[in-house]
């Protein structure tokens, strides 16, 4: 199944951002019922303080882990714009990846012209007069990743839910939304009313290490009741 699938079929989905690239923590999120997986290439990722290497560094893991599970799988191509390479990409649609996630700002133009399914996301200065303007574009999804840096693993609050329900109500595509704040079942109902189709999970809630992935991942999929 496709991610633009998936978001449009399904109520709401629970998505694993992976803290490490190999098959430990992979399988640990499979097991704990992701519906879909985020890897990363070329990033110093804040939340989980990890380093993603090239793919060659990684191309291995990458053959195995599309192999390995048969939902969504995606990529993070880079950190900047100077770290996202074109041929990696095309590379990656070889493997079989479905899509990719990228920031605004750090998405180069050649980005819309791969067969790769198109997510992007906006950081704090998200402006809603810029992402209506995605509603005429060819992404398909967006990751409302609004909350500072500073504020990493708090608690989710009622204004990120306003915020999140206005950003929903101005595109015309599903938003995900990624656990800035660390989210807890109990939240997953008042993220679900926001109208958001999809929950992105991950260091901030999961941890580091493979048996927390799995047990924080089945927590939150178990919660997930329609």
């Amino acid at each position: 199944m496709s991610l633009k699938k998936m978001l449009y079929e399904k109520e709401f989905s629970l998505i694993v951002s992976l803290p490490s690239n190999n098959m430990e923590t992979a399988k640990a999120a499979i097991a704990g019922g992701a519906d879909a997986l985020k890897v990363h290439l070329n990033v110093e990722h804040r939340a989980s303080g990890n380093t993603f290497g090239s793919l060659k560094e990684n191309l291995g893991f990458f053959e195995e882990l599309v192999k390995e599970f048969y939902g969504p799988v995606g990529i993070v191509p880079g950190g900047s714009l100077e770290n996202i390479h074109e041929a990696e990409l095309k590379e990656l649609e070889k493997i079989g990846f479905h899509y990719y996630s990228v920031y605004l700002k750090h998405m180069p133009s050649f980005m819309l012209d791969l067969e790769l399914e198109k997510t992007v996301a906006g950081d704090s200065t998200y402006s809603i007069e810029t992402l209506r303007s995605m509603n005429t574009s060819s992404i398909d999804a967006f990751e409302a990743s609004i909350i500072p840096g500073e504020e990493y693993g708090s608690a989710l609050i009622f204004e990120d839910l306003l915020k999140y329900q206005s950003i929903v109500n101005a595109l015309d595509i599903p938003v995900i939304v990624p656990s800035q704040r660390k989210i807890t079942q109990s939240d997953i109902p008042h993220l679900v009313n926001t109208g958001v189709k999809a929950l992105m999970i991950g260091a901030v809630v999961t941890g580091h290490y493979a048996e927390s992935i799995e047990s924080a991942t089945r927590e939150i999929k178990d919660s997930i009741v329609f």
